[in-house]
């Protein structure tokens, strides 16, 4: 679709789709998935390349521009586009991408799918294992559907928010972590009859695991954060949605065969 009309979408955005592709199969499909049930470490890798790393890129990529324009133009005009323009869908949808609901979604699986019993069950059952990853991934992208905004959707929120929306973010991720730090026992026991794989005790791998989860959510929330911080302390220069989506809030009603450009 980039050769055939190369101002569709450009290649950065492209870029960033696969590398979230690439991140997505890296937590499920490359050789580290073998290692998620000897160390937690590698287990925290897998969680965040689903909930911070892979959705942002994937949104950045535009894919829903490239998906409609690639269905057959019976199946986007018959088919997609009634569905698309039901009210019921559309509410559906509203209520679904408010920042507060995308929030409280993935705030509500970081905690839950940590709690001991909970995650002790999904090391034992593969489907719920595979459940728990699924519902990491979806509730990301929820979670930064109001920080990227994607084509088409529109700010709910004034864009100030989105910098204390990452902070917020931030908080349950530091208290999961500071326990994992400094409880002095090993939380999931599945991990002290593990073989130690890398040389470090149980304990040690959850230290580790925790100091990852810290660290590496902090810096990923702080980047947006400032980009968007910097965006309002700069009033001359447009938005980031007006800048990366001009004109695309009227591609709905443009013919199939036009092809708007993402920049």
């Amino acid at each position: 679709m980039h050769e055939a009309s190369p101002k569709l979408i450009s290649t950065w955005r492209i870029a960033a789709f696969f590398a979230g592709i690439v991140s997505v199969w890296s937590a499920i499909g490359s050789p580290v998935e073998a290692f998620d049930e000897v160390s937690l470490t590698v287990h925290m890798v897998q969680h965040l390349l689903l909930m911070a790393v892979a959705p942002p890129l994937i949104l950045l990529g535009a894919p829903a521009l490239p998906l409609l324009r690639g269905l057959p133009q019976w199946m986007a005009r018959g088919v997609a586009g009634p569905f698309l323009r039901w009210g019921t869908v559309k509410l559906l949808g509203r209520l679904a991408t408010h920042p507060a609901v995308c929030w409280l979604a993935a705030t509500f699986a970081l905690i839950v799918w940590h709690l001991p019993a909970v995650f002790e069950s999904a090391l034992r059952s593969e489907w719920l294992h595979d459940f728990e990853h699924a519902m990491f991934f979806v509730t990301g992208l929820l979670f930064w559907w109001p920080v990227v905004q994607p084509w088409p959707s529109n700010a709910r929120w004034p864009r100030w928010f989105i910098p204390l929306y990452l902070f917020c973010a931030t908080l349950p991720c530091d208290v999961l972590s500071a326990f994992l730090v400094f409880c002095n026992r090993v939380v999931y026991s599945s991990y002290l009859s593990a073989p130690r794989a890398f040389g470090i005790s149980a304990l040690q791998d959850q230290e580790c695991a925790a100091a990852l989860m810290w660290t590496c959510v902090t810096i990923i929330y702080l980047i947006p954060a400032v980009l968007v911080t910097l965006e309002i302390l700069s009033p001359r220069r447009k938005s980031l949605s007006e800048e990366t989506w001009p004109g695309l809030q009227e591609v709905s009603s443009q013919p199939l065969t036009s092809t708007p450009e993402v920049s």
